[in-house]
């Protein structure tokens, strides 16, 4: 599973002796550009096994679905590079922010980056909640909304979650979501370009600024 990793290094998985990585399309590897859809690579004996489960025996890559979304796959995979780049720039932000503000964050700011995911231990369900509702004010889709704690299917803790996304669900579009228990960890990451992230990343700290919280 190569999700939240793709373009991260100079190298992939593949070469450095993974025989197969899957992902998905709305995140890295989509560019913010891809509505749906996921890949395979590596070893072309593997790929093809993987084609005929995926369709049927004999036919393979050959036959499938493409839903008439080419064009934004092969555009998104073009852009994702550099999507990539404006995620992980984000994230160094956010780090160097709340490393200021006193709060412990994985993967430090000066850190090497493997995936575009930040996390920032928040300390407190207040923290986390404010933070959350601030970077929303901040999305390019639903900045009106407030999102609240609720009680997630698979979780056994409440989470809250921030995404104003173009594409539900696409993670390398600005996003964070916690589970409300200890370490009180927030998961911040994406962002489509860096200024409109660092936007929603400097509201979710005015938000807590606001309410006393640093």
């Amino acid at each position: 599973d190569n999700c939240y990793g793709e373009f991260t290094q100079k190298i992939e998985p593949t070469q450095v002796g993974a025989d197969i990585i899957a992902g998905s399309l709305i995140k890295n590897a989509g560019g913010g550009i891809a509505k749906t859809g996921g890949y395979v690579a590596g070893r072309a004996d593997l790929v093809e096994k993987i084609s005929y489960r995926l369709t049927t025996p004999g036919l393979g890559r050959e036959v499938g679905a493409t839903l008439g979304h080419s064009r934004e796959l092969f555009m998104g995979l073009f852009f994702a590079p550099h999507t990539v780049g404006e995620a992980i720039k984000s994230a160094r932000f956010a780090a160097a922010l709340f490393e200021e503000f006193g709060f412990g964050t994985t993967p430090k700011s000066t850190d090497d980056r493997f995936d575009i995911v930040q996390s920032v231990l928040l300390r407190n369900e207040e923290n986390l909640i404010a933070f959350c509702q601030g970077m929303q004010k901040g999305a390019p889709i639903d900045s009106f909304v407030t999102p609240e704690p609720w009680d997630m299917p698979g979780y056994d803790s409440k989470v809250i979650m921030s995404a104003g996304a173009f594409t539900g669900g696409a993670s390398i579009e600005l996003s964070a979501d916690a589970p409300l228990r200890e370490p009180y960890a927030v998961y911040m990451q994406g962002g489509l370009n860096f200024h409109s992230a660092k936007v929603g990343i400097m509201l979710a700290a005015e938000e807590m600024a606001k309410r006393g919280l640093i």
